[in-house]
């Protein structure tokens, strides 16, 4: 009842005076008190039940049912969960692991019966780890590796290792000091940085094997590799001087490449020159011997007839490169004109001559037989 609603001294209780209804007074608190606790909780005693229990007695007990029951039932739905794609449920019981679960939704026991833990498996994850350490020839390098990891397992990610980042911290350390070991300095800052990295993974993947760590290494990058800094000068110097060695070995090789298959391609020409010399210097006698064994023949039948045609024809091999030019005039007296300019011109005394210098004959060829009959009866005894 609201307080002002019409009524002397009334109060929200329906009482008068002194505590009563219909009373002027003010309510006894120890008698409101046992009134609450009647109509509310139910009391012990016969006047609360007496006062209240006809029409506050069946209120409570529905209302802690429906109380029950929908306390009940956030309870049970607060067991519902989703796994994002790139995660793994992990649901415990009691603390102690269970199963493990698939992307999607899923419902689990409430608390404190069973709880999910969320692992993310395809993050990849990323440690540096930067180091000196001693060589197999006894040299210091300073090292520095990058390791790219992810979840593999989320169940041995959660219990079998305390702390599986560290742990793989660690691991790493321990796979690249094996594998710098093993390998000289010159190999490491070289030709080597690619073996050294597949090595160290390969090694890494087997320590986290064992401990069932539950990550699997996907990279392993050998940033660095270099001698301490008081010693890099020289090394660097070191490095020059094998480049340069490597640079003339490469020249001398092509030199080399350039001029062998020359000197073979000469050989081999001179070599099929001689052998087409020889050939032909062979066939060349062969010939001269076949002819003359033929001549031979041809001269024991007519000796006469051969005589004079090797005669003619020994004259006419002689007589062919000369410039000299024969006529004979006893039986008349002709007129020749001698093409002069053309016989100086192929004429090997000529050469030291102007072309345009040519003796012309005689006008009249009588005089140019006189004179050769002459000259024939000078020589004549």
């Amino acid at each position: 009842m609201a307080w002002n609603e019409p009524g002397p001294n009334r109060d929200p209780w329906n009482q008068g005076p002194g505590g009563k209804p219909g009373g002027g007074g003010p309510p006894d608190l120890d008698e409101m008190i046992k009134r609450l606790k009647a109509r509310f909780g139910g009391g012990s005693n016969g006047g609360g039940r007496g006062r209240g229990g006809g029409v506050g007695g069946p209120f409570p007990k529905a209302t802690i049912g429906i109380v029950a029951i929908v306390v009940a039932a956030l309870w049970l739905g607060s067991g519902f969960y989703v796994v994002d794609e790139q995660e793994r449920g992990v649901i415990l019981r009691f603390g102690a692991y269970d199963r493990t679960s698939t992307p999607g939704v899923g419902w689990r026991a409430p608390w404190p019966i069973e709880s999910l833990e969320h692992i993310n498996v395809t993050r990849v994850r990323q440690v540096t780890d930067r180091q000196s350490m001693l060589t197999k020839d006894e040299n210091i390098v300073d090292i520095e590796l990058t390791v790219q990891y992810r979840v593999s397992s989320a169940e041995d990610f959660l219990f079998n290792v305390q702390d599986p980042d560290m742990t793989l911290q660690q691991a790493t350390k321990s796979a690249v000091r094996e594998t710098v070991g093993q390998s000289e300095m010159d190999f490491i800052l070289t030709a080597g940085r690619q073996s050294i990295a597949e090595d160290t993974k390969v090694l890494l993947q087997d320590s986290l094997d064992d401990y069932k760590a539950g990550l699997i290494v996907t990279e392993v990058n050998l940033q660095q590799a270099q001698p301490p800094e008081a010693v890099q000068a020289a090394f660097a110097d070191a490095i020059k001087a094998r480049e340069d060695q490597e640079r003339l070995k490469n020249e001398a090789e092509a030199y080399a490449n350039d001029r062998l298959p020359k000197a073979r391609g000469a050989a081999a020409r001179q070599v099929e020159e001689a052998t087409a010399y020889r050939e032909q210097v062979v066939a060349r006698a062969e010939g001269d011997a076949s002819r003359f064994s033929q001549l031979v023949a041809e001269y024991r039948k007519a000796p006469a007839v051969t005589r004079d045609r090797l005669y003619l024809d020994s004259m006419s091999d002689v007589m062919s490169g000369s410039s000299k030019i024969m006529i004979d005039v006893d039986q008349g007296n002709p007129m020749f004109y001698l093409p002069l300019d053309q016989l100086l011109k192929s004429s090997p005394r000529s050469e030291g001559y102007p072309q345009d210098y040519v003796t012309l004959p005689s006008p009249t060829g009588s005089s140019t037989a006189a004179d050769s009959s002459r000259s024939r009866d000078r020589g004549r005894p």
